[in-house]
């Protein structure tokens, strides 16, 4: 797949002189939250990457070709053209590719471009998982597969608050996925620090996380590890409240009959206007702060 693959200069550079890179998705530009915000956010993370030491590789489908690093005039047409641009998972490499078209990458989707560039680590805001509602509709996202079957790093703030917790915990379990608490016991559940869910590891610094990667690479070269980071203190919402506006806006969901790879964009969307703008602002927090530890991991990988 790699005569389909565009490395940027930038990142090109990086990796030939084995310095480290971050890759970084394209769904939350165009699907994640509103023009102007979503370009200045995935500029603020790509500069949070830069502080901490590391090269921003923004990943994206563009014109039938899978890109690793873009340019601020490409963020900018993600940002502008938003939910018109397919969302990408695995499955829709392919037509893509052979229809020339444009793709905003998911997880899954941006841990095979990030593997196929040669890039160990990603940094997103949370992974999908399983639905609520699973066990009757089987709606299981692509990302937990691909966290069993590609190898990278993915640094985020747990799974998605919409999803079922458990049952991820579960899936991931299942699929033989090592799942790490930064400076936590307990999973991460993307706007709030604690879920009553236990990690499988805990670790407190970015080495010990470097270290573990190390190994796994070596025992098992094909399998990504998960590394959740609590969103900040300070940015935390009171569970009960965002819970709630959650059930609030899956009831309305259902009632419109939106399912499959609309759920996550719409619900996003949804519970920003319940929470009056609250939800967007505490997910750019996690994001950047995930960039953050994604970064700090990096660079002690090219120690």
């Amino acid at each position: 797949m790699k005569k389909y693959l565009d490395i940027s200069e930038e990142v090109k550079k990086a990796l030939s002189e084995n310095k480290p890179v971050v890759a970084l998705e394209s769904t939350i530009i165009s699907h994640g939250m509103p023009y102007p915000k979503n370009v200045e956010t995935a500029l603020r993370v790509e500069e949070e990457v830069r502080k901490n030491g590391a090269v921003p590789a923004t990943v994206a489908i563009i014109g039938g070709r899978l890109k690793a690093g873009l340019t601020k005039d490409e963020i900018e047409y993600f940002g502008k053209k938003g939910t018109l641009i397919t969302k990408a998972s695995r499955r829709d490499i392919p037509a893509l590719i052979a229809r020339k078209e444009d793709g905003a990458t998911t997880v899954a989707a941006t841990m095979i471009i990030a593997s196929l560039a040669g890039i160990d680590v990603f940094a997103t805001g949370g992974i999908g998982g399983v639905h609520r509602g699973a066990e009757t509709t089987m709606d299981i996202s692509a990302d937990m597969d691909e966290l069993s079957k590609t190898g990278v790093m993915v640094v985020c703030a747990g799974a998605k608050a919409i999803l079922d917790l458990p049952l991820t915990m579960e899936y991931l379990e299942t699929k033989g996925v090592n799942v790490i608490g930064y400076t936590t016991d307990e999973l991460p559940a993307f706007y709030t620090r604690k879920s009553g869910l236990k990690v499988v590891w805990r670790c407190d610094t970015p080495e010990e996380i470097a270290d573990i990667w190390k190994v796994q690479k070596d025992i098992y070269p094909g399998t990504g590890l998960l590394v959740t980071n609590p969103i900040p203190e300070e940015y935390s919402m009171d569970s009960d409240y965002i819970n709630r506006e959650i059930d609030i806006a899956i009831k309305e969901m259902n009632k419109l009959g939106i399912k499959g790879k609309e759920t996550t964009p719409y619900l996003l969307d949804k519970i920003q206007k319940l929470t009056g703008g609250e939800s967007l602002e505490a997910n750019i927090k996690l994001v950047l702060n995930n960039a953050m530890l994604a970064s700090k991991v990096a660079v002690e990988l090219k120690k």
